[in-house]
C-alpha cells in the first residue's frame, strides 16, 4: 500500500507513511462522529418508553463528555496527521525535485522549457500540498468509514440498509467515469498555465529589446490572449468536473427519500420499529452529507493526476551515476570516436577524436553549429557520449560521477551567471569554504580588484540580479576570479572575451593567461586572433573533426582554418562608406 501510495500522488516513503496514518485519522474522526448519533438514539428511546430520566441524568452527561472527548482527540490527531505532516511534506517534494534536477544530465534541460520546470516545483508541488492535508486523506478515509457504517447497517436491517446505501457506489462510479474528462480538461488548463507563465518570463526578459523596436504593445496583446485562454480552460475544466459531481450529489438526495419510503412501508406492515426508522434516518443523514463532500475530493483527485505525472516524470528520468573515485593518470582529455545525438535524432557529434593534452592550449574553432560546444560539455560530461569515448587522464567520464568529475573542472562560460549577493560570495562560489582573503588573492589575479575597491562598498556590494550592477567585462572577470579560486587542473574557456570591449578583452586575456597555466586548457573561440597562442587546433566542422594541428601547420594546408584566418583579416579592414 505504501508503494501505492508512493507512485500515485509522488510521495516520500516518510510522506506515504503519513498520508496512511492521516487516512486512519479521518476513519477514527468519522466514526468518532457517530457516537453523538448512537448517544441520541438512546436518548430518543428512553424518552418513548417513557424511561425516568432523572435518574440517568449522570450517564448522558457522562455519554456527551466520552463524546467530546473523542471528538477533541481526533480532531487533533486527524489535524497532525492531515495538515502538519502534509506541509512538511511538501517542503521536502519540492526539495526532492531540485535535488534530482541538479542531477539530471543538461541534455533533460535541452528539451525542456524553464517555465514548464518552475510550474511544475511551484504550482503542481502545491496542488499536491492542498490535496495532501484537504483531499486524499479525507476521501480514503471517508470511503472506509462509510463502508464500515454500511456494514454495519446491513447486520442491523438489510433491507433498510440496502434502501439508504444504494445511491452511494452509483454516485461513486458516476466520478470515476469522469476521470478520462477530467484529465483532458486539466492536461489543457496546465498547458495554457505553462503558456502564460512562458510568456510572462519571455517579457520580462526581453522589455528592453521589445520597447526599442516598438513591439511592446504587439507583445503585450498576445499576452493578453494567453490570460484569456486560462481564464477559459479554467471555467471549462470546472465545467467538465461539476456536470458529473453535481449529477452525483443529486443522486445522492435519492437516498433520504429511499429511507423514508422504505421505512414507511415496513413500519406500517409492522416489519420496523419506529426506533429503527429513526436510527435509520439519522444515520443516512450522516453518511449523504460527508459522501458529498467526497465525491468533491475524488474529483479533485482525479483532476490532479496530471500534476503527478509531471512530477514522476522527472523523477523516474535516469540520472547520471558513476564512481566516487576519480584518480586519473593526469589530465589529459581524449575523445575516441565519439558521438552523439539529441533525442529528436539530430546528429550534432560523429566519431570524434583528438587530443587536448595537460599543460597545452588546445582550441576549438570552426562554423557555428559544427559541435565545439558540445564537445566541451561532453569532456565535464554535462551530456553524455551516445557511442565512443571520453576519457580524462585515461578514466571514461562516463564511469565516474559527475559532481565528482567537475572538481577537477573550471569553466568559464561566455554568459556568466551572478546572484544578487555581494561581490565576495560570487567569487566565493568557486570554493564554498575559501577564506576571504584566498578570495581577495583570487580577484587580484583575475584583474577585479581595481574596480571592486571603487564600489560603493567595496567586496560586500550586492550588485544586482545577475549582476546587473556591473559592466560586461566586470562580470567576466568575477567569473575567471572564480576560475582562480577553484584552482582546478582542467579550464574550459567558452567564448570567454567574445562580447567584450578591446581594453576589456585585454584584461580578461591578461587574467586568463595566469589562470591557464600549466593546465589542460580547452579553449572555444571564433575569433582568430584569441587562439593565435594555442598549442593544437582543432577544428570542428558538421559535427567532425575537419583539421586538426598547430596553427602555423594548419594556415600552410589553406584549409578551412586558413580560410577562416583569412576571412577575419578580411574583415578588420571593413568600414562604414
Amino acid at each position: 500500500m505504501k508503494e501505492r501510495m508512493k507512485k500515485k500522488f509522488a510521495l516520500s516513503d516518510k510522506g506515504a507513511k503519513e498520508l496512511i496514518w492521516g487516512i486512519v485519522a479521518v476513519v477514527a474522526q468519522n466514526l468518532a462522529l457517530m457516537f453523538p448519533v448512537s448517544l441520541l438514539y438512546l436518548f430518543t428511546g428512553d424518552c418513548i418508553d417513557g424511561v425516568d430520566l432523572s435518574s440517568g441524568t449522570g450517564s448522558y452527561l457522562c455519554g456527551i463528555a466520552v463524546c467530546l472527548l473523542l471528538l477533541v482527540l481526533t480532531s487533533i490527531w486527524q489535524y497532525n496527521s492531515a495538515y502538519k505532516s502534509t506541509y512538511k511534506e511538501s517542503a521536502a517534494r519540492r526539495i526532492s525535485l531540485a535535488e534530482k534536477l541538479r542531477k539530471l544530465p543538461l541534455s533533460y534541460f535541452a528539451k525542456k522549457d524553464l517555465a514548464d520546470l518552475t510550474n511544475t516545483i511551484m504550482s503542481d508541488a502545491e496542488v499536491m500540498e492542498h490535496a495532501g492535508s484537504h483531499m486524499i486523506p479525507q476521501y480514503y478515509g471517508s470511503i472506509i468509514s462509510t463502508l464500515i457504517i454500511c456494514i454495519g447497517l446491513f447486520f442491523f436491517q438489510p433491507k433498510m440498509a440496502l434502501a439508504a446505501v444504494w445511491p452511494i457506489p452509483i454516485a461513486l462510479i458516476i466520478v470515476l467515469t469522469s476521470k478520462k474528462v477530467q484529465n483532458y480538461f486539466s492536461r489543457r488548463q496546465v498547458q495554457a498555465k505553462v503558456d502564460l507563465n512562458d510568456g510572462v518570463q519571455e517579457f520580462i526578459e526581453t522589455s528592453r529589446d521589445l520597447k526599442s523596436n516598438n513591439a511592446e504593445e504587439e507583445y503585450l496583446k498576445e499576452l493578453e490572449e494567453k490570460i484569456d485562454i486560462v481564464e477559459k480552460r479554467a471555467i471549462g475544466s470546472e465545467l467538465g468536473t461539476a456536470v458529473f459531481v453535481v449529477s452525483a450529489q443529486m443522486l445522492l438526495k435519492f437516498g433520504i427519500g429511499t429511507v423514508a419510503l422504505a421505512g414507511s412501508t415496513l413500519l406500517i406492515n409492522g416489519k420496523l420499529t419506529l426506533m429503527e426508522f429513526f436510527c435509520f434516518l439519522l444515520v443516512a443523514s450522516r453518511l449523504y452529507e460527508p459522501m458529498s463532500a467526497t465525491l468533491i475530493n475524488l474529483a479533485a483527485i482525479n483532476a490532479m493526476q496530471i500534476n503527478v505525472d509531471r512530477m514522476n516524470q522527472i523523477n523516474d528520468t535516469k540520472e547520471q551515476e558513476g564512481s566516487e573515485s576519480f584518480e586519473p593518470k593526469g589530465y589529459d582529455i581524449v575523445f575516441e570516436n565519439a558521438g552523439f545525438s539529441y533525442e529528436d535524432g539530430k546528429t550534432v557529434l560523429s566519431d570524434v577524436t583528438f587530443t587536448a593534452k595537460q599543460g597545452e592550449v588546445t582550441a576549438l574553432v570552426g562554423p557555428s553549429g559544427g559541435g565545439k560546444t558540445t564537445v566541451s560539455r561532453l569532456a565535464a560530461r554535462f551530456w553524455d557520449a551516445d557511442k565512443g569515448k571520453v576519457m580524462v587522464g585515461g578514466v571514461d567520464v562516463k564511469t565516474v560521477d559527475p559532481e565528482k568529475l567537475l572538481s577537477a573542472f573550471s569553466i568559464v562560460f561566455q554568459d556568466v551567471t551572478l546572484f544578487n549577493n555581494t561581490v565576495m560570495e560570487n567569487i566565493r562560489v568557486g570554493k564554498k569554504d575559501a577564506t576571504d582573503e584566498e578570495v581577495l588573492v583570487a580577484a587580484k589575479l583575475a584583474n577585479c580588484d581595481d574596480f571592486i575597491r571603487t564600489l560603493p562598498n567595496g567586496y560586500d556590494t550586492v550588485i544586482g540580479e545577475n549582476g546587473s550592477e556591473l559592466s560586461g567585462g566586470e562580470r567576466q572577470r568575477i567569473s575567471i576570479a572564480r576560475a582562480f579560486l577553484k584552482d582546478a587542473p582542467i579550464i574550459l574557456l567558452d567564448e570567454a572575451t567574445a562580447s567584450l570591449d578591446v581594453e576589456n578583452e585585454t584584461k580578461v586575456q591578461g587574467a586568463l593567461s595566469r589562470l591557464i597555466k600549466d593546465k589542460t586548457v580547452m579553449v572555444i573561440a571564433h575569433r582568430m586572433r584569441t587562439v593565435a597562442g594555442a598549442n593544437k587546433i582543432v577544428v570542428l566542422s558538421d559535427g567532425g573533426v575537419a583539421e586538426q594541428g598547430a596553427p602555423s601547420e594548419l594556415l600552410k594546408k589553406n584549409g578551412i582554418f586558413a580560410q577562416m584566418v583569412k576571412l577575419q583579416s578580411e574583415g578588420q579592414n571593413w568600414s562604414i562608406v
